[in-house]
Formats: C-alpha cells, structure tokens, sequence
C-alpha cells in the first residue's frame, strides 16, 4: 500500500481539501483509495508519537503507537486499499508556534523524524504545500488575530520579515528526517482551489469534481475582522476594506525575496531533495519556442528588407 503525507501547510488552503477528500471519501474507497484527515489523526490514532505530559514513559507511549498505527494500516490493507492518504498540517507544527517564535516551523525536523520512526518506514511520499511568504504571514496574523492574538508591532513584523528560515529549510528538515521519500511540493498560488488537482497529482486516480470548489478558512477582510474583535482591540487595525496588510514595502519585498529564492531553488532541482510539482494544464514549450515581438531577431530584419523591396 503507498503510503502519501500530506501535510499541508496551514494557511494553505489544507482544510478545503481536507474537506473535499472527506466528502468524497466513499467514491475514494471505490478506487481503493483510503483517506485519514484530522478527525482520524487527532482522535488518538497518533498518540504518543510526538511528547506529550503522561505518567507512562515516552518510550512506552511511542511503541504503543506503532503497534496501533500498525493495525489500522494492515485493517486498510485488508479492505483493499493500495492507497492511504493521510492529512492533517499540524504534523509538522502550528501557526502559534510559528509567531510565538517568528519563524517557519522550526521543528519540522524532529516532528517529521518521529512520524517516519512509527510508520516503520512505509510512508513513501510527503506532500508540502507553499505559499509566498508574504501572504502566508499575513493570513497567519489575521487568522491569529481574530482569535484572540494581539495586533501585532513593528518589532513582531521585523523579526518576521528578517527571518532566514524559508520553505528551503522546512524542506531541508524533512528529507534530512525521513530520508528516501520522494518530497512533492506544491505551491498555493497554482493549487489553492484546486484540490481535484493535487489528488490526482499525488495518486495519479481520476480524482472527483463533486465538492471541489469549496472553501473553508478564509481570512477575515478588514471591516469583518474589525466586527470580529473586541472595541479596544480593533482601533489597532488600520481604516479601510479589504485584505489587511500588516507589512510594510521593504519588509515586503524581503519576504518576496525570500520565496522568489525558494521557487528557484525547487524549479534548479532542490539539490535531489525534493520535486516541485509543475501545473498539469500549464502548456509547455515544444522543441521550438513560438516566435512573437520579444524572440524577433536578426533574421526577421533580413527578411522584412527584402519584402519591402520586392515588387
């Protein structure tokens, strides 16, 4: 049985397709898919493998979860499953300890090594969603804000726009943690809403239409996120509509900067480590590129001169 990680990230459109995988889970097991989300995952099924506060020793509480991880994979075996897709983004960390400590999932590493020890190795794929630095902090304070979290300063902005952990290093701490897995990473800007898409992409089925086209976790528009706080909280936020935007023009074109170096770093081959996953629909050059105003030449002036002397 193939075995797909999907972990997300948060604020990356996960929970839409967490919940379209959810709705179209029957029509899945037709196609011998099996789907874990976080109704699954965080009702027990992975307890013990990361610490957690228990009077039994974390050595005892992580072989528990191996042997339990073991049955539930070898119940889907006997239901005929060749594939198991098991999402849920808080696997390798939360948006809460992102801003609590200004930077990208700082242990992702550790998170990920600890999963890959009670799979016993069977997981075959990781999938990691990406989304520019920008927007993936923005909507990681606005979602933090409208619960509760205060508006952040100039130093908390700062800190998060000087960071130098990017989605490189996220990456780097996966492989480095579950060595021989192939890492597939697809960016938010091409997938959001696309969830149809990405299943297909990383089972390779042909995937449902049915339920694709929903949308859960949004952020808040200002005048919603106003409405949303409390008086003496909301006076902190800017006036106007639409996408609040906490970062100023510098520290936003250093955190566009920093992705603009990601997207590279991916599409030159991530040093073998991991496959930027490319838009199926996108078209691609052939051997010969299509001529237009840009790729005219010198050949083109030769010809144009000799047309308007004939005649």
């Amino acid at each position: 049985m193939q075995t797909c990680l999907h972990l997300g990230a948060h604020r990356c459109a996960t929970s839409s397709f967490q919940e379209y995988m959810r709705q179209n889970a029957d029509v899945l097991r037709e196609k011998q898919l099996g789907y874990w989300g976080p109704r699954q995952t965080r009702a027990g099924r992975f307890h013990g493998i990361l610490p957690v506060p228990s009077a039994r020793p974390a050595k005892g509480l992580a072989q528990r979860a191996r042997g339990r991880l073991r049955m539930h994979m070898e119940q889907e075996c006997k239901l005929g499953r060749t594939q198991l897709l098991i999402s849920d983004e808080s696997l390798i960390g939360s948006v809460r300890a992102n801003l609590r400590m200004g930077t990208l999932y700082c242990g992702a590493g550790e998170r990920m090594a600890r999963f890959a020890e009670a799979f016993d190795n069977q997981i075959n794929t990781v999938a990691l969603n990406i989304r520019s630095l920008e927007t993936y902090w923005t909507s990681a304070l606005t979602y933090a804000v409208a619960r509760g979290h205060r508006v952040p300063g100039e130093n908390q902005l700062q800190q998060l726009a000087e960071s130098q952990r990017s989605w490189r290093d996220v990456i780097t701490d996966i492989a480095c943690a579950m060595p021989g897995v192939a890492i597939k990473v697809l960016p938010f800007e091409v997938y959001s809403g696309r969830p149809e898409t990405q299943l297909s992409l990383l089972s390779g089925i042909d995937a449902p239409l049915r339920h694709a086209r929903v949308r859960l976790n949004a952020s808040f528009r200002l005048q919603d996120l106003r409405a949303h706080l409390l008086q003496a909280t909301a006076k902190n936020l800017p006036e106007g509509e639409g996408r609040w935007r906490p970062f100023n023009a510098q520290h936003t074109a250093m955190l566009r900067e920093n992705y603009a170096d990601d997207l590279m770093w991916l599409t030159a081959g991530a040093d073998g480590l991991a496959q930027l996953v490319e838009d199926p629909e996108q078209l691609v050059a052939g051997e010969n590129l299509p001529q237009n105003e840009l790729t005219r030449g010198r050949p083109h002036d030769k010809q144009d001169r000799r047309l308007a002397g004939s005649g």
